[in-house]
């Protein structure tokens, strides 16, 4: 199956560059570009499987472009989005987690992972650079406007903490298996029982939430 992509940027040479690494890709076809954020919305009729959308764009945002795309309120069939974004720790970057966002790259993370992060989340699953995921997490987390209750969530059992953990920290479902001496698919089971429990669709709404709540794989939450 080819996965269809729409690429937002209000730069040129910024869509040029990954159309290059697309168009190199096996499976994976580039079939629009958007310039900002209202043409990245027009763009829905595309039918694209994944749209990487940049946060700071002239007339709509990326932050709006998530919520209209992919946010629960959003029309079915839903793309995934990626935020790919030139700051590593963005202002706007939470509420694009919050609102459906399937990762969240640094625009300098190279071809391998944005390739990754299409195939990621193609699969269900959610990719952010590595080199910033804790730092990011517990950057937006301690950021939230005074006031703003916590989300609720049912309580998650002990290998579930475990795993929510170990997901916040950017762990594969292979790298968790590893860690903890079960099966991946054990894995993908609990993660899946986690999305639930936290009221979430992905990887990055788990690792959000499990920084909220203080998830540690060393301690149980506060």
């Amino acid at each position: 199956m080819t996965v269809k992509l729409v690429l937002v940027d209000d730069q040129e040479m910024v869509r040029r560059g990954m159309r290059v690494i697309f168009d190199n890709q096996q499976g994976m076809e580039v079939v629009g570009e958007a310039a900002d954020g209202v043409e990245a919305v027009v763009a829905r009729r595309l039918q694209p499987d994944v749209v990487l959308a940049d946060i700071r764009m002239p007339r709509m945002d990326g932050l709006e472009v998530v919520r209209r795309l992919a946010g629960p309120q959003a029309p079915e069939p839903r793309p995934k989005v990626i935020v790919v974004t030139t700051f590593d720790l963005d202002e706007y970057v939470y509420p694009a987690l919050r609102n459906g966002a399937s990762g969240f790259l640094l625009k300098r993370s190279g071809p391998a992972l944005l390739v990754e992060a299409v195939r990621a989340a193609m699969a269900g699953d959610s990719l952010i650079s590595p080199s910033v995921t804790v730092r990011l997490l517990r950057h937006v987390t301690g950021n939230r406007a005074p006031g703003d209750p916590e989300p609720r969530a049912e309580a998650l059992t002990e290998r579930e903490g475990e795993i929510a953990a170990l997901v916040a920290e950017g762990g594969t479902n292979a790298d968790i298996a590893a860690e903890l001496f079960i099966s991946p698919g054990t894995v993908k089971t609990h993660v899946a029982a986690i999305q639930r429990k936290f009221g979430v669709r992905n990887r990055v709404g788990i690792a959000v939430r499990a920084f909220e709540r203080g998830y540690t794989f060393s301690r149980r939450p506060k």
